[in-house]
């Protein structure tokens, strides 16, 4: 192990700098919400992949968000390693957050019809996106304490919750009224939409990166010789692995349960659009989601802190379970918004405390690394969830059964990772975590 650590930062429990970390949350989750969510699934299907069936353009989105989660899930324990070996952290949130800029702009130029250009662009965006968080995540210990690990991180959350619901809800509004906006259709509309995205998350990134510091590294390198320190220090971590049984434990249980979130989040407005219900009840019920996220988030972190992060993730779980069950034979737009909001009192409360969780397990000098193989793992469950609901929706449907069925049948096959991962989970033990840290620290 290395003899030196990182000496912390003096801003730790900063407000400027907790609320420099939680406003880039706010601008990126825009993504999240009108692009990811939102707007794309949508337009990719009516627009980009017009007349093409259903089932069809739903495992071309599908794939798509593989793809994309699996180049990110190979990079990043490798890019984490190499920011560890310095300050290097919020260099590489600036270059996957620029990419993410960028190519989510892009998208409004693209034709109708030009389906392979869509996803081309919507899958660079989506590896900025999922890119930029291995390293907003790592941050978190530079930022805050032990202590307020789990408030920083369900705030993180609540307003990213806040500031993408809101953009969000502008931008629904937009496509029903674009005259108000000078707009000539809701077309154009929603292909402003992924301008205005673009910029609400370049504005909002900018106080993170001004008022957040890293920790330093007396060990920082440059060129050449940071990569070959870092791909050694990615080795001498996978040895160490192996003395940190709970942490291991924890990523597979977090690997199956996030893959069902992940999937709901992404595939949603897909699914809700293949058995039927319109772009207006799939809008509405996700901005409904989103304002019911805030306080919930919120609360999620309350409860970490009251029963313990564990017992918080064990209700989140729960009612994703009954998610994914209920979404099999939801018949009418009322019981579409039902699962909406227990989407949004689960969503923000499940990931938050997750990501706290696993911060008070790892070594704080390896934060990037660590935080490397969980979002690794959490990008593996993008590639498996969406990759599941696509392939369990064309094999059902080449069976000869209808889209409606197929996608019913998909959406009730995503229960199965909550339950693996909630039992995995279960026998996850923090205390013997922080002592296998704190072994492994000493070495």
């Amino acid at each position: 192990m290395h003899d030196k650590k990182n000496k912390p930062t003096p801003q730790l429990n900063d407000q400027k700098a907790t609320w420099g970390w939680v406003l880039y949350d706010w601008g990126n989750s825009a993504f999240a919400t009108t692009v990811l969510a939102g707007f794309f699934p949508i337009f990719f299907k009516e627009y980009w992949s017009a007349g093409v069936d259903a089932t069809i353009s739903s495992a071309r989105l599908g794939f798509t968000n593989s793809a994309a989660g699996l180049f990110v899930a190979i990079l990043a324990p490798i890019l984490g390693a190499i920011a560890d070996r310095g300050t290097f952290k919020k260099n590489f949130l600036f270059i996957f957050t620029l990419l993410g800029i960028i190519t989510t702009a892009m998208l409004y130029s693209v034709g109708q019809g030009a389906w392979q250009n869509a996803v081309l662009l919507f899958a660079l965006a989506n590896i900025g996106f999922s890119g930029a968080i291995i390293f907003y995540d790592a941050l978190i210990t530079d930022i805050a304490s032990a202590d307020r690990m789990h408030t920083v991180s369900a705030k993180g959350y609540a307003f990213g919750y806040l500031g993408g619901g809101l953009l969000f809800a502008l931008n629904a509004y937009m496509t029903q009224n674009p005259q108000t906006f000078g707009l000539t259709s809701a077309t154009e509309a929603v292909q402003f939409s992924f301008i205005s995205v673009a910029i609400w998350w370049a504005i909002f990134a900018i106080p993170l990166f001004i008022w957040v510091k890293e920790s330093s590294n007396p060990q920082t390198e440059s060129g050449a010789r940071m990569i070959i320190a870092g791909l050694s220090q990615l080795r001498e971590t996978v040895r160490d692995i192996r003395h940190h049984k709970t942490v291991v434990l924890f990523l597979f249980a977090y690997w199956f349960y996030i893959d069902g979130v992940g999937t709901v989040i992404r595939m949603a407005v897909d699914y809700g659009m293949s058995i039927g219900f319109d772009s207006n009840t799939l809008l509405s019920t996700l901005i409904l989601t989103q304002l019911v996220g805030f306080p919930s988030a919120l609360l999620f972190g309350f409860l970490g802190n009251r029963i313990g992060a564990k017992s918080g993730i064990f209700i989140g779980i729960t009612i994703y379970v009954f998610i994914c069950i209920g979404g099999a034979f939801m018949q009418t737009p009322t019981e579409f918004y039902l699962l909406g909001i227990m989407v949004g009192i689960a969503q923000g409360g499940i990931q938050a405390l997750s990501r706290s969780y696993f911060a008070l397990l790892i070594p704080p000098d390896k934060s990037a690394e660590y935080f490397g193989f969980y979002n690794m793992l959490g990008k593996f469950a993008a590639v498996l969830g969406p990759a599941i609901m696509g392939g369990v929706g064309l094999l059902v449907y080449t069976m000869g059964y209808n889209s409606n069925i197929a996608s019913r049948l998909s959406i009730s096959a995503i229960a199965l990772l909550f339950i693996v991962g909630g039992t995995l989970l279960y026998f996850v033990d923090e205390q013997k975590g922080q002592e296998e840290t704190a072994y492994i620290s000493a070495s």
